[in-house]
């Protein structure tokens, strides 16, 4: 829903009712994950994606028929040999989408979700997409991590889900979840959603240089809010990194470890070392290769790598920690341009979020997306 929830505020605050469809389950060559949401509204008019254009017109109908009867539904859209350009995924993925019905009725919590994105709390929003009970379909619960609100039909139930709702919004995932009918662990007949809203993970750009434009501009488009830090104020200007959502004027590894203490650096957060100057790098990394973050890169020459290497095992850094380096930084892409290098950099991130291997699919056998249920 994160692409849609914009407009699905500003119609639900109009009084207008919507159809929304959510992926929540994918299998094998998916294209969108669980989350991807799309919005048909009351003039026809669609907004956001759930397959990338393989059923968004079979959603499209659903919703429609939804906003009219009411009655949510479960669809679930494959492929197989025979029908492979009929309504499913040519792709040859399986994913499965929650059709419902929106408005200020049936979700009189959309203003508290609203704002909790807005200011950048963790929230996740726990729907029941399956029961045998249908006046249980479309149950919400709101999840954050002190407290909740709303109800999935019985105490039992809420109990049930709330902690494991609260563990996939601690890693920041989405994930469909199965109980019995009241809840219980063993069992099955319900299903829910839950669907996390946690705010952007963060790329901290250290070394206020041409490169670093290149990188804040390239974080800003993977969706990471992007900091560029430098000590040198000449240097580090808004005028020089407009697409930064913050640019801040002050050494390195002291910036770093007040973020650190003040609980702003977390194992999603992407660190960039782009100066290549020692006086910067060592005291940085010695801070960065202690924290649990999710990436840690450096820049530089093979040289400069090797000397870099030295100082830091000096500092106290152990070979455990020092693995943790992706330096020299980025993908062996034959970049020159910053904005080549920044490419090879982000290519660096995705494949180590993923698992990917960084070689040409076109010489690789096997699902693009990977094999497994996410």
């Amino acid at each position: 829903m994160h692409d849609v929830l914009d407009e699905l505020h500003r119609r639900w605050s109009a009084g207008e009712t919507v159809g929304v469809g959510t992926v929540v389950a994918t299998f094998s060559s998916a294209p969108r994950a669980p989350g991807a949401a799309m919005l048909v509204a009351a003039d026809g008019s669609a907004v956001g994606s759930v397959s990338g254009g393989c059923v968004e017109g079979a959603v499209y109908e659903l919703a429609q028929q939804v906003v009219e009867d009411g009655a949510p539904v479960l669809q679930r859209y494959g492929v197989s040999d025979d029908d492979a350009f009929a309504v499913g995924l040519t792709c040859g993925g399986i994913i499965d989408i929650f059709v419902e019905r929106v408005d200020r009725e049936s979700m009189p919590e959309l203003a508290d979700l609203v704002t909790s994105v807005r200011e950048g709390r963790p929230v996740a929003v726990v729907t029941t997409i399956e029961h045998p009970d249908p006046a249980l379909l479309g149950k919400r619960m709101l999840v954050w991590p002190d407290r909740a609100s709303g109800g999935l039909g019985s105490d039992r139930i809420d109990d049930a889900v709330l902690d494991d709702a609260r563990g996939l919004l601690a890693g920041g995932r989405s994930a469909t979840l199965h109980y019995g009918p009241d809840g219980q662990r063993r069992g099955e007949g319900m299903a829910v959603f839950v669907n996390t809203f946690e705010p952007p993970p963060r790329m901290l750009v250290f070394g206020a240089i041409d490169f670093a434009a290149a990188m804040a501009r390239m974080g800003t488009f993977l969706g990471y809010e992007v900091t560029v830090c430098d000590a040198r104020p000449v240097f580090a200007t808004k005028t020089r990194f407009p697409e930064a959502h913050d640019v801040v004027v002050d050494w390195p590894h002291r910036y770093l470890k007040a973020e650190a203490e003040a609980g702003r650096i977390d194992g999603r957060t992407v660190i960039t070392v782009l100066t290549h100057d020692p006086k910067f790098d060592v005291p940085l990394l010695e801070v960065a290769l202690r924290l649990d973050v999710g990436y840690i890169g450096a820049m530089g020459s093979r040289r400069t790598h090797d000397d870099r290497i030295s100082r830091l095992r000096e500092a106290g850094i152990t070979d455990a920690e020092l693995k943790r380096l992706a330096s020299p930084i980025g993908l062996d892409l034959g970049a020159r341009t910053p904005e080549e290098t920044a490419v090879s950099i982000g290519a660096e991130i995705i494949a180590l979020r993923w698992g990917g291997g960084g070689r040409r699919l076109s010489d690789l056998d096997g699902r693009i997306h990977g094999e497994q249920e996410r």
